[in-house]
């Protein structure tokens, strides 16, 4: 199956400023906006805002 720019791959990176970064895909259909997501940061041990950059 081709990759296309249906599904890109985007990073996110954490509001915190620690540079903890996570790589994943989303769809551009479904979610068109910016992604904001809560996941865990190693570097300050709990949960934190993780923002889509391009």
């Amino acid at each position: 199956m081709a990759r296309d720019d249906a599904r890109p791959v985007i990073r996110l990176r954490s509001t915190e400023g620690t540079g903890t970064t996570y790589v994943t895909r989303k769809s551009r259909r479904n979610t068109p906006d910016r992604l904001v997501l809560s996941k865990y940061d190693p570097r300050l041990h709990r949960h934190t805002e993780f923002r889509e950059e391009r």
